[in-house]
């Protein structure tokens, strides 16, 4: 695959902020933003949401930052370092996306922003209640560029079960109609396929997306992968098309080179990008 540019020695590379939860056991979250922002050369911004008590088996619990304190770090960073695109990953409660969206329309409206809608972990852990998913219907999708949500999380904002291409473009119809300008329906798991599909939708055209399913368990922090690499692609002057096709490939590689770690599902790896 094709790499994003990397900056020179001494040269300031482009940003991305990452608003998100911390991830104790390193798979997912703001870590894996982190190291798929550093991997690609662009320099990752923070505003952590909520920091987590997790490993490889599952999520035992969470304590969520004060909103006012997530919104002041978004403040600070685009005021005095500014970005070029942002995503969103676990914001925990209503009145965190109120404050995120707030915070947003105040001091980065025109920046590409990424929401990955995330309502519960790989293993089924909840960590968005009935109120957030309204609160992110309502507030935070009308300001994103791109929704990228996986199959559990289409159901919970939509209602609507994908069983194939047919239901992915009823739900990609429903997700768009929330506000966003572009929303992604990923197929990772219809597990019936060995393709990986996934559809993006602007309001009038559909785009599929293609890559082979790779055979792992060790797929943890895979849609906060895909985010951060499509923001990363954004933030360097991608269409939004072009930035998915970029983070899907991305992914694919992150998958061929995800590792076990504990005893559960290890995490997608980036880490091949130095070999």
């Amino acid at each position: 695959m094709s790499y994003l540019p990397l900056p020179g020695p001494g040269e300031t590379p482009l940003r991305v902020l990452a608003i998100a939860g911390s991830d104790s056991g390193g798979g997912a979250g703001i870590q894996a933003d982190i190291r798929t922002c550093t991997l690609l050369g662009v320099h990752a911004l923070c505003a952590v949401t909520a920091v987590t008590v997790q490993n490889s088996v599952g999520v035992r619990g969470f304590h969520v930052v004060p909103d006012g304190v997530i919104a002041a770090q978004i403040e600070v960073v685009c005021h005095d370092i500014g970005l070029q695109a942002a995503k969103t990953g676990m914001l925990a409660s209503a009145e965190i996306i109120g404050a995120v969206a707030g915070a947003w329309r105040d001091h980065a409206p025109d920046v590409p922003l990424v929401v990955d809608p995330v309502c519960a972990s790989m293993h089924g852990d909840p960590l968005l209640d009935d109120g957030g998913l309204d609160s992110l219907r309502a507030q935070l999708f009308p300001l994103a560029t791109l929704v990228t949500p996986n199959l559990h999380e289409v159901r919970l904002l939509v209602d609507i079960e994908v069983v194939d291409s047919e239901s992915q473009r009823e739900a990609a119809r429903a997700l768009h109609a929330l506000g966003p300008k572009w929303a992604l329906v990923k197929g990772g798991h219809l597990r019936e396929s060995d393709r990986s599909k996934d559809l993006l939708f602007d309001g009038s055209d559909f785009h599929e997306f293609e890559s082979p399913r790779v055979d792992t368990i060790h797929d943890h922090g895979a849609g906060d992968t895909l985010a951060a690499a499509t923001a990363c692609a954004l933030a360097h002057g991608y269409s939004v098309p072009d930035a998915i096709g970029f983070a899907k490939d991305w992914v694919t590689q992150c998958l061929r080179a995800s590792y076990p770690l504990g005893h559960g599902h290890g995490p997608v790896s980036p880490l091949f990008r130095l070999s």
